[in-house]
């Protein structure tokens, strides 16, 4: 009998679980000829959420894994940790609070059935508000013209994968990275299935603002050389510029005999340029801390256990 696997990211969803977890196991039923298998990923949750997926687990043991990391290293980290738990023919990734309705996984089950490695549930259209809407459009148009050019419209993070796109995932171990867009990246041909996001019912969502900023840091630093581009790009306007203009100068000083005052036109030139260069630095300091982060070999994430079947089973799995 084959395996479905799914995997879930769980952080303060106490409040979705009872809701999420039946739906979830209800899939069995529509998926004949399939065992199911859901994998949690507590990521350092503050809330009962543990508590509650234990619970779960305690009364479908044989259907239900609860991954307990550490602490909290962040949604992408957790799915890596989901990912090398799951033992599925096909893994599917789905969020915790519901907005992605569960059966469109059937209709992943059946494009994976015929062949596609990779089918992607692609934001059509999405319950939030206009200014959400604005930002994540803008930041999918970007990754379209400056990373990956075909990427959805829409963008995806609702996805069913075979085993073979697992141990690809599994065998990268990229930190500081966009799961979506690694899978993106690794060049199955994908079937892109569009549905409307739904607005959430239960409980605060904790992507903030500040996680929002640094996905997209991870995305282009990670995806695309445009950042170091454009800085070169800058860099020789800015010669170019200061060149002409110090060329105009000395035209007019030795053919005309016009004296050169004011400190006005020189401190704003100075200031003009620290700031770009600055802005340069950092940059460049986000492309060195990752790579520094990459080259001391620190794991994604640190399994503390991993709940299954009757039992607990202690684990030092990480992400290595």
């Amino acid at each position: 009998m084959k395996k479905i696997s799914i995997v879930i990211p769980v952080y303060f969803n106490e409040s979705n679980l009872p809701d999420t977890v039946p739906q979830l196991l209800s899939l069995e039923e529509k998926f004949p000829g399939y065992s199911l298998e859901l994998v949690f990923v507590d990521d350092g949750s503050g809330d009962r959420s543990l508590d509650v997926l234990r619970e779960y687990q305690s009364q479908s043991p044989e259907r239900i894994k609860v991954v307990k990391l550490t602490r909290n290293f962040g949604s992408m980290s957790a799915i890596q940790a989901g990912f090398t738990v799951a033992t599925g023919d096909c893994v599917g990734m789905i969020s915790a609070d519901l907005q992605d309705p569960p059966e469109i996984f059937l209709d992943m089950i059946s494009h994976w059935e015929k062949g596609s490695k990779a089918v992607f549930a692609v934001r059509q259209d999405r319950e939030e508000h206009l200014v959400q809407k604005m930002l994540s459009n803008t930041y999918y148009s970007l990754i379209r013209k400056f990373a990956l050019a075909e990427y959805p419209n829409g963008g995806f993070d609702f996805f069913l994968v075979d085993r073979q796109v697992v141990a690809d995932l599994n065998r990268i171990q990229e930190k500081n990275t966009n799961i979506m867009t690694l899978v993106y990246w690794l060049g199955y041909k994908p079937v892109m299935i569009p549905y409307i996001r739904r607005q959430r019912i239960k409980g605060k969502s904790r992507w903030t603002f500040a996680k929002k900023v640094k996905l997209f840091i991870d995305t282009f630093v990670a995806f695309s050389f445009f950042p170091i581009r454009i800085l070169s790009a800058l860099g020789l306007l800015v010669a170019m510029g200061s060149f002409i203009y110090g060329g105009y100068v000395l035209f007019y000083w030795y053919f005309y005999g016009i004296e050169v005052k004011g400190y006005v036109p020189i401190i704003v030139a100075l200031a003009f340029n620290s700031g770009l260069q600055m802005a340069m630095l950092g940059v460049l300091g986000e492309y060195l801390w990752r790579t520094l982060d990459e080259v001391r070999r620190r794991p994604q994430f640190v399994i503390d256990e991993i709940y299954q079947e009757s039992k607990q089973t202690d684990s030092e799995t990480s992400g290595d």
